[in-house]
Formats: C-alpha cells, sequence, structure tokens
C-alpha cells in the first residue's frame, strides 16, 4: 500500500470500454467486481494504479480495469512488478495470477517477491486448473482429479499457495472466494498492508473444474465449513441456535496442532477456543496448513505483521548515494586491481 491522496470514484469509473471476455458464469467476473468496488473505497487513484498479470484466464483482468496495465508474459508478472515498483515507488501496484501462473512456471518469480517484500498487492486465482489451455491438471489440483493430462486421475500432492507464501517469507496471507460478500473487505486489509500482500481468491471455474469448492462456499454449507480469521476474535464456526457457534479451534497441547472443539451454550472460552492473533506467525502456520474436510476452511485475514519493504530500502540507498554527489564512473570503472594492456596482439607462430 502507498501513501496515496485519495479522490473520489465509482465503480464505473474503473470500469473499461473492453468485452468482458470470460466463459459466462466464470468466477473471475465477480473478482472483478469486488476488484472495481474496493478501488473507491480505499480512495485510489486511476493514474496512480497499475494492474500486472501473466498468462491465464485470470490474467485478462487488466484490460478490464480503466487504469495503467501489463499483460505480461507466462509466470513473469512478478519480475514485472518489481521493476515498476523500483521505477516509480508511488505507483499503486496489484498483480493478478492464476494457480498455474503463479505457482507452476511463475512459482520461483513469487516465491523472491514475497521474500523481498515488495509493496504491492498479490491476487492469486485458484481454480484449481489449467482453464485457458483446456482443463489440464494444474499445481493445486487435488488428488484424482481427471483431466487430459490426468485422465487416470492426479497423483500429485497439491500445492498449498498460502502455506507456499509463508514460507517464502510473505508478512500478509489472506483467504476469499470470488462470491463472498467479504471478499472487498480483504481486499482493503491487504492494500493497508505495507509490503507484499498475498491473497488466494477460491475461483469457479464453470468449465472445466465446476463446483469444485461448493463444499465450504455454497450457503448451505458455509456457516459448518468456513472460520473467518478476523483478529481479536475467537476462531469459531457452526450455525447453532439465533447463529450462536457450536464449534470452535483450540491448541492441541499433546501434538502442537489444532483441533476442533464443540462450544456449548455459546461460551466458545470454556471450550478452550483459540484468540485469533494475526501478527503470530506459527498460529497462521497451523491455520494455513488444515485439512479441510477433518477441518474447516479458513478464510480472511490469517497473517499481518509489516516489515520494511524492498522497493522502500531500494530508495533508501538511492538517495544516500545521491546525497554524497555527483559520481566519477570513469574513477569507478578504474578503481581497484585494473591493469592496461599494450601494444598489439602477436601474429600466432
Amino acid at each position: 500500500m502507498n501513501e496515496l491522496t485519495k479522490i473520489e470514484t465509482t465503480l464505473k469509473d474503473w470500469e473499461t470500454d473492453q468485452e468482458v471476455r470470460w466463459c459466462p458464469g466464470c468466477g473471475d467476473y465477480a473478482i472483478l467486481k469486488a476488484v472495481q468496488r474496493t478501488l473507491p473505497q480505499i480512495g485510489a487513484d486511476p493514474a496512480k494504479t497499475v494492474f500486472v498479470s501473466g498468462i491465464g484466464c485470470s490474467s485478462r483482468f487488466p484490460y478490464y480495469v480503466e487504469s495503467y496495465g501489463f499483460h505480461t508474459i507466462h509466470g513473469r508478472a512478478p519480475a514485472f512488478v518489481t521493476g515498476i515498483k523500483l521505477a516509480n515507488p508511488e505507483l499503486d501496484v496489484w498483480m493478478v495470477t492464476g494457480d498455474g501462473d503463479g505457482m507452476s512456471i511463475g512459482g520461483n518469480h513469487t516465491m523472491h517477491l514475497l521474500r523481498r517484500n515488495v509493496n504491492c498487492q498479490v491476487l492469486l486465482f485458484n481454480n484449481e486448473i489449467y482453464g485457458l489451455t483446456k482443463g489440464q491438471y494444474s499445481p493445486t489440483s487435488r488428488r484424482g482429479t481427471t483431466s487430459p493430462t490426468s485422465p487416470g486421475g492426479s497423483v500429485d500432492r497439491p500445492a498449498n499457495p498460502c502455506a507456499f507464501a509463508l514460507g517464502s517469507g510473505a508478512r500478509f496471507i489472506a483467504r476469499g472466494y470470488d462470491v463472498s460478500k467479504d471478499l472487498s473487505d480483504v481486499l482493503v486489509a491487504a492494500h493497508a498492508h505495507q509490503g507484499a500482500a498475498f491473497v488466494e481468491i477460491f475461483q469457479n471455474c464453470i468449465v472445466y473444474n465446476k463446483d469444485v469448492f461448493d463444499d465450504f462456499t455454497q450457503k448451505k454449507v458455509a456457516a459448518d465449513t468456513q472460520v473467518w480469521a478476523i483478529h481479536g476474535q475467537p476462531l469459531v464456526f457452526g450455525a447453532g441456535k439465533d447463529k450462536v457457534p457450536t464449534k470452535g479451534l483450540a491448541r492441541d497441547i499433546e501434538t502442537m496442532t489444532l483441533k476442533v472443539v464443540d462450544i456449548v451454550d455459546g461460551d466458545w472460552e470454556a471450550a478452550g477456543v483459540m484468540v485469533h492473533d494475526q501478527t503470530n506467525r506459527s498460529l497462521a502456520h497451523m491455520l494455513v496448513e488444515l485439512e479441510f474436510g477433518p477441518f474447516p476452511m479458513v478464510l480472511g485475514v490469517i497473517y499481518d505483521d509489516p516489515r520494511p519493504t524492498y522497493d522502500g530500502a531500494v530508495a533508501e540507498q538511492m538517495e544516500t548515494a545521491r546525497a554524497k554527489g555527483r559520481g566519477d564512473l570513469a574513477g569507478l570503472l578504474a578503481k581497484g586491481q585494473t591493469w592496461t594492456v599494450d601494444g598489439t596482439a602477436q601474429d600466432p607462430v
């Protein structure tokens, strides 16, 4: 996030004249609207906002936001983002990628963007499939996923984007899903973070991986299958009478992991339910590693603990160098172990 002079815009100000070319029913439409709703909330300036993408269905995003945009090459969006922030740190940069673009060919680049803590927002659309290239299994596809490249069912262990981001040194980790009414709040929190803010967004691929997230996104099951991580609030879920939570996440002292506990009469404290601390990296690791099924899906801001940014540190170095006055390039080149070659080369005998 950058300290920008907030201006008044509406969702319409962030819409372009380009035809939105995603499949009818694609979850990308909902994410696009969530972003276009968020930008006016944060007072973003179209003249200082940049969307950068790689290759994939999600990577058409820059065409549909009325701001600066770069549709770059497969997996290399993080390199472009880094260059943009170093060239002009005042720009507010958003990176849009997918589970294939960002976790496969671009995994190495994504890791270094997060490790360096470049001041930007990273939105990783996870539909657990390669949609643009016609439905091959992706790094996040579940075991058993049948596709043109895994006709017998995938035997790969799927990558966990949030665990990957934490392991890469990211200081902000969050999750949401395409049609969630709370997605905009997650994006606002990501923008408020100083540094690389990583947001995994579960996105329904209507053609090649339809309804794969229904087991926790559908309204009829959401209360029993979702935990929204809110700083300072208990990690509870379950739809009891009058919407009083019936279950929660507690620490298992013996295994140093989390466990699901029952809550009686809404007394979550008596059940030992943990209060979410978004600055606790160890807790964040436990939350993102929870296996869905035995555990609910953890959504919201899971980790937020800022550190100095890479582009900020580079800018400080440059200011320090400028303060020393004009440099002497010739003197720099001649400094240290140098030598002069006299005469001309001899013809071979």
